[in-house]
């Protein structure tokens, strides 16, 4: 039997207003509705003073307007996903009549600056680390890490692409079974060292580009791999969507990645954004960028691995 929800009250009604009277909420309400940001990064973004900032958050969150996660010392903020019904009706009203306004693009402008200097820690770790890469790599998850079943999906004809491709190494294991490879990677310095390992696949093809803004044509991949690139990434959401878009209708997206762990010094060394993800997390983030038949697997941890526990996730591009 479906239970109807009872109608907003007056109360109700009255109290979603004054969370919506404040400027200083709404402008944190349209970043917060774009991006996951911490307490400092919102800061940097409206440029006003922690204080006032924590303050605002404590409101929001306090009224059911925010959701939040800590990642090591720091919490991030995210816009509610669900809304109550008055509130999603007066939100709109308030987003659409604000979104337009110059604060509106300063504060925008601002929040992809943070965004853009998060992706610059890792950046620096990659440029630095890409000689070393393979033996870190290993010593962290083992020699093979998250190859387990990544041949049996493949077709001699497939054309799939190795996202966040790193030095290579997933391609390399992919290229003698599939009709044609494709590798990204943001890091040039790893994309030379790739270039190094995969001189002598003549179907492997790399190419420079962000997991966010794919060099790939729409719908050009049979199917795609994102092997431990994904706790790089500061919006997960905006990778996953891409490699939608470069999936064909049926097409198959694999994630093999960290298991939510407790390891913040990953953050310092390696650049990592995320540490790990839950179950939950990737299956409404897949949900939510068009796949269907999502399926989460955690991995055997190899003899001497000394990193957190794997797991793979797929889905199917709807």
């Amino acid at each position: 039997m479906r239970i109807k929800t009872p109608p907003a009250t007056a109360a109700d009604i009255h109290a979603t207003i004054a969370s919506l009277a404040d400027p200083t909420r709404t402008r944190l309400l349209l970043l917060l509705g774009r991006y996951e940001l911490s307490v400092n990064e919102l800061c940097a973004a409206v440029q006003l003073p922690q204080s006032t900032v924590s303050r605002h958050l404590k409101h929001l969150s306090d009224d059911g307007w925010l959701i939040t996660r800590s990642e090591g010392p720091s919490r991030y903020y995210r816009l509610a996903p669900r809304l109550e019904p008055v509130a999603k009706q007066l939100w709109q009203v308030v987003r659409d009549g604000l979104g337009a306004q110059p604060e509106t693009a300063q504060d925008e402008a601002r929040a992809t600056q943070v965004l853009s200097e998060r992706r610059t820690r890792s950046q620096e770790f990659f440029s630095s680390t890409a000689g070393q890469w393979d033996a870190l790599r290993a010593d962290l998850f083992g020699a093979r890490a998250g190859f387990a079943g990544l041949l049996a999906l493949l077709d001699d004809d497939i054309v799939i692409g190795d996202l966040g491709c790193g030095t290579g190494i997933v391609s390399n294991e992919l290229a003698p079974y599939a009709g044609r490879v494709i590798a990204v990677d943001e890091s040039r310095e790893m994309l030379s060292a790739a270039r190094r390992r995969l001189h002598e696949r003549e179907n492997v093809e790399l190419r420079c580009g962000a997991l966010e803004a794919l060099p790939l044509d729409d719908g050009e991949l049979d199917a795609a791999v994102m092997s431990l690139v994904l706790h790089y990434v500061p919006e997960p959401v905006a990778a996953l969507s891409e490699a939608r878009r470069v999936l064909k209708p049926g097409g198959r997206l694999i994630v093999v990645d960290m298991m939510a762990h407790g390891r913040a010094e990953y953050r310092e060394a390696m650049g990592h954004v995320w540490q790990g993800f839950t179950q939950e997390q990737v299956h409404a983030w897949l949900a939510e960028c068009g796949f269907g038949r999502v399926r989460w697997r955690g991995l055997a941890a190899e003899p001497g691995a000394k990193g957190p526990v794997l797991f793979a996730a797929s889905g199917t591009a709807m």
